[in-house]
Formats: C-alpha cells, sequence, structure tokens
C-alpha cells in the first residue's frame, strides 16, 4: 500500500478524486531553496483542462502550503501540500460503481483493496491526484533552474500528428515553458487540436507521444545496475496515469540499426567530452554523460469514452455494457506534459542529493 517515491528526496501522494482534497508531501529537500508561490500556480495551470480539448470538470487548485516553507524558503522539514477538491459529481458513478469501466483501474482497484476503495472518480487512482505532484514538483524544478538545470517536454506526437525535434535545447526548452500547448512547430498546434475535437465529437479519444529534454545535468550521476538513470525515470514515469511506454535516445528504433550507425562517437571540444550524435540519450552504462538526457513517453488514448463498450459487473458477476458517463478527457496529452515535466525534476533531485549530499541543491 506504499505511495511514496525517492530515497534522499522522496515524495509522497494522498488523496482521491472526490474526496475532500488531494496533495503531496515532499520531504528531504534542503533548507533554503527559494519557494516561488507563483510558480507554482502556473504550473498548475498548465495541469488544468484547456477548453473543449479537456474535460468540462474545472478545478482552481488553491493549493496551501501546511508545511516545510517559511518566509519564501524550504525549511528542511517537510513539505505539505494540500489541493482542496470543489467541483465534484460524484452522483456520476454511483450507477456504475460495479462495473468495470475498459482501460481503467476499477477491477484492479476492487481487487487490491476488497471493496473498500473509493471509487468515485476514479479515485486514488485518478489523474486528479498529479496535481500534487506538479505542485510538489515546482518546487524541485527551480531547485534544479538554480544549479543550471533546465526540463523541457513537448508534445512529440498527437493522434498521429508529428511536431519536430528539438533543434536548439536552450530555445526550444525556454519557448515551451511559455506555451499552453507544448509544440515546437506552431503549425502543429490547431490540427492537433481539431484531432481531439473530432474525436471526441464521435465520443472517442486520442493519445500521442511526449517528449522530454533535461540540459545541465552534470556528466556521472545514476548507478550501473538497478538504479540506473533510465530505471529510476522509467520507474517514476511509468505512476503517471495512461503512460504506457518509455524510451531513452534512438529507443526502439536502435533495434534496427547497425552499431556503426546507433554508437555516439566522441570527441573533445572546449575541454569538454562530447558526443557527435545522442542515440543513447545522454547515458552510458545507467549514468549520466553530460549530452542532454532525451526520453519519450507513450501516451494512451483516454480510457473513458461515449461509445458503448462491452465489460463486466465484477460483484454481480455477470456481462454487461457500459456507456460513459461523467466528464473526461478527450486526450490528456497536452495536460500530461508538466506531470513528466514534475516526475523528471522530484526524481533528478533525489539522484543529484544521493550522489553530491542534499545540500547540493542550494545554490
Amino acid at each position: 500500500m506504499k505511495n511514496t517515491m525517492g530515497n534522499s528526496v522522496a515524495l509522497t501522494v494522498f488523496g482521491e478524486s472526490h474526496g475532500t482534497a488531494i496533495g503531496a508531501v515532499l520531504d528531504g529537500i534542503a533548507p533554503g531553496i527559494p519557494v516561488d508561490t507563483d510558480f507554482i500556480a502556473s504550473q498548475l495551470v498548465l495541469r488544468r483542462p484547456v477548453g473543449s480539448i479537456s474535460t468540462p470538470r474545472s478545478e482552481e487548485d488553491k493549493f496551501i502550503i501546511e508545511s516545510g516553507v517559511f518566509e519564501g524558503k524550504t525549511t528542511g522539514t517537510p513539505i505539505c501540500i494540500v489541493i482542496p477538491n470543489e467541483d465534484t459529481r460524484s452522483k456520476d458513478y454511483g450507477e456504475i460503481r460495479s462495473k468495470a469501466r475498459p482501460g481503467h483501474a476499477d477491477f484492479t482497484a476492487f481487487a487490491k483493496y476488497h471493496g473498500f476503495e473509493d471509487y468515485r472518480g476514479g479515485g486514488h487512482f485518478s489523474g486528479r491526484i498529479t496535481a500534487g505532484i506538479v505542485a510538489a514538483g515546482a518546487i524541485a524544478i527551480s531547485a534544479l533552474k538554480q544549479k543550471g538545470i533546465l526540463i523541457g517536454t513537448h508534445i512529440a506526437k498527437c493522434a498521429g500528428i508529428s511536431d519536430r525535434e528539438f533543434k536548439d535545447f536552450p530555445a526550444d526548452i525556454k519557448a515551451l515553458s511559455e506555451k499552453s500547448f507544448a509544440v515546437l512547430d506552431g503549425a502543429c498546434e490547431e490540427p492537433m487540436k481539431n484531432a481531439i475535437i473530432a474525436a471526441k465529437t464521435e465520443g472517442d479519444s486520442v493519445g500521442g507521444v511526449l517528449e522530454t529534454a533535461v540540459i545541465g545535468l552534470p556528466e556521472g550521476i545514476g548507478e550501473p545496475w538497478f538504479d540506473t538513470v533510465e530505471g529510476l525515470l522509467s520507474h517514476a514515469l511509468f505512476s503517471i496515469p495512461a503512460i504506457k511506454g518509455v524510451e531513452f535516445g534512438g529507443g526502439f528504433a536502435l533495434s534496427d540499426m547497425r552499431g556503426s550507425e546507433a554508437n555516439d562517437e566522441f570527441y573533445l571540444e572546449d575541454g569538454r567530452v562530447q558526443t557527435s550524435t545522442n542515440n543513447n540519450g545522454g547515458i552510458n552504462g545507467g549514468i549520466t554523460n553530460g549530452m542532454p538526457l532525451i526520453f519519450r513517453c507513450g501516451v494512451k488514448p483516454t480510457p473513458t469514452i461515449g461509445k458503448t463498450q462491452n465489460t463486466v459487473d465484477f460483484i454481480a458477476m455477470q456481462n454487461t455494457e457500459l456507456s460513459a458517463r461523467g466528464r473526461h478527457d478527450p486526450c490528456i496529452v497536452h495536460r500530461a506534459r508538466v506531470v513528466v515535466d514534475s516526475i523528471t525534476a522530484l526524481v533528478l533531485c533525489d539522484i543529484l542529493a544521493g550522489r553530491f549530499g542534499t545540500d547540493w541543491l542550494v545554490k
């Protein structure tokens, strides 16, 4: 029944979609790190629904920092962030309590928690829980930025429509931080949004791919076997609802290459070791090599759709049909982008604190 990740810097999430509140506890973060509440609020805005391409549920995400911050800086004690739930409609879920929504965790939650789980709106399995991750992640992002480490995620693909790849990493990451719909090529935005709306009109949904770049990481962090950078990041990234695949660098495409194509050749420039390509995504042997850290997350289509689907009533133990009710997103790719940034920042803070000590994160 564990809901915590991290060793030196640990994150615990709590709450349910239709409970009184959700939130997160961030423990192990160094004292003296500035906490910008306006930045936390702006990050939460990036996670919130956006017009017709998102759910009608509208939460203001008015967060309360209950502990761990004093006079605008971390104290070194656990930071507890609480976000009240205000726009809930639990009656939408009463009639389908025992019907397993295809693609959701209704049946597996029932199997694990023996029927005592809060099933409303997906309960503890809801994407709503990621708001706490984003709030805590904003503190981690700020801490990394002070050390010259920047994170940016764009919608590499949505509904089969592709964005361009990263080119100028610092400029692209800065540009993404200023966009609510995170594409590098502005010409992709309208076609992607139109495809989302088209799926919604048909009572369906779409998925996509998020690509993340991290620059400024020192070489030499990570462990060679069970705590590799890829392993720790993947472990955390797969906790984000709808993430069904993670690949680093060239990923699965490397399997179609020869070694002469896949290998990243080394060279020296201004006294630094660099590689001419980055097929390995900035990691060799589970350890960073100083090149940009690159990975992609596959996001499945939102499982709640308006079409009638076959399912089971797992209490009555009989076959039945289900047509989704309630409010749901036709696509969550654009909203998940800031969650990926936040999870990435939290994992990297943990790895860096484990390597250099927690005080390393203080400027």
